[in-house]
């Protein structure tokens, strides 16, 4: 008689792995999963009896972000380690997991993946870090700004009067040139210094604001397809609609110009719950998510891409993102960013309920 062999390879030379404090996944070159330590079974709260055999998104779900990671540690065998990985779970609260893809040389297996739970005071901790670089660097630009605003103006006047004394149409189009650049860094510096304007908080529909979005990025860009992805039960959000708007089109325009006109958009929402923000603690918060399938972030400019004048585009202000961090901000949010070749994702969180 021939024995079926056992697709739980716990036994033999994978039994150690259970020894582990760390929760590790084994999955063969189709992504499927083909072993979990224990490690792992408590940490994801499932046995391996249901996912041994299992593709590998039925345990991290659609958005994990992992693929592209895997598919270059086959194509290169060199570890790669993923930090902050946020995975969306049906009947539970999210998991923020630090990954290390690592490939392994066994018998029916590829690849050995590592997670690790982030505790929660060095996630708070790393976001609090960020945000106060992130500040320091906006308020070196908005007091560059300052300081150009004000011999712009000079400069600008000044080419007024010399263009009335000249008679040479020739020697007009100077003074014509010289106005209209001075027009163009005077709209550059209002645009660095608009973030701080006052907001106008008020109940909105998040999915009436994406529309707008979506409308404007199709009549700049009508080859890109958007498509919808929304949760309808979501609550109203309370914020100010034009600034909420323009963040998320600066967001949205970026992915469409990566595109160069011509790719796919995902706009997507969902519920999270018990999210902490800016050090608070709120229930319910609304997750949305731009995701697009164009080249990613350049690997140089990914950590830095929120900064004021970063830009990964020949022609580009650097300010769209940076502005819309501000935005996301003010309204006491939070955006990240995880970018691979062919999959990019910008993720909002925005506070919708109260304080818990």
């Amino acid at each position: 008689m021939t024995k079926t062999p056992n697709t739980h390879l716990s036994s033999g030379p994978f039994a150690g792995l259970d020894l582990l404090s760390s929760a590790v996944v084994l999955i063969d070159e189709a992504f499927t999963i083909r072993y979990l330590n224990a490690g792992a079974e408590n940490l994801f709260a499932i046995s391996h009896k249901k996912l041994v055999g299992m593709p590998l998104k039925r345990l991290l779900g659609d958005s994990h972000g992992l693929e592209p990671a895997l598919r270059n540690t086959l194509k290169t065998h060199w570890s790669y380690t993923g930090q902050d990985l946020r995975i969306i779970r049906a009947n539970a609260d999210p998991l923020h997991l630090d990954c290390t893809v690592s490939p392994a040389d066994a018998v029916g297996v590829c690849l050995l993946l590592e997670f690790r739970l982030i505790d929660a005071q060095l996630r708070v901790a790393r976001e609090e870090q960020l945000l106060q670089q992130q500040q320091a660097n906006r308020e070196l630009i908005r007091n560059l700004a300052h300081e150009i605003k004000n011999p712009l103006g000079g400069i600008r006047g000044s080419a007024q009067l010399l263009e009335r004394e000249l008679s040479d149409p020739q020697l007009r189009e100077y003074t014509e040139v010289i106005i209209a650049e001075a027009d163009r860094l005077q709209d550059l510096m209002n645009r660095m210094l608009s973030s701080h304007c006052m907001m106008r908080p008020a109940p909105l529909n998040i999915h009436d604001v994406l529309e707008r979005v979506r409308r404007l990025v199709l009549a700049e860009f009508p080859d890109v397809q958007i498509t919808r992805d929304f949760d309808t039960s979501l609550p109203d959000l309370t914020a100010d609609r034009e600034q909420l708007i323009q963040a998320i089109l600066n967001i949205t325009r970026n992915a469409a110009q990566a595109l160069q006109g011509h790719g796919n958009i995902r706009l997507r929402t969902r519920v999270a719950r018990q999210v902490t923000l800016a050090k608070r603690r709120f229930k319910l918060a609304l997750e949305l998510q731009v995701i697009d399938n164009g080249p990613g972030i350049p690997e140089e400019i990914r950590d830095t891409i929120f900064y004021p004048l970063v830009t990964g585009r020949e022609g580009g202000s650097g300010l769209g993102l940076s502005l819309a961090q501000s935005f996301i901000e003010q309204h006491h949010g939070m955006i990240e960013v995880d970018s691979h070749a062919g999959d990019t994702c910008f993720t909002i969180l925005l506070p919708i309920s109260d304080r818990a």
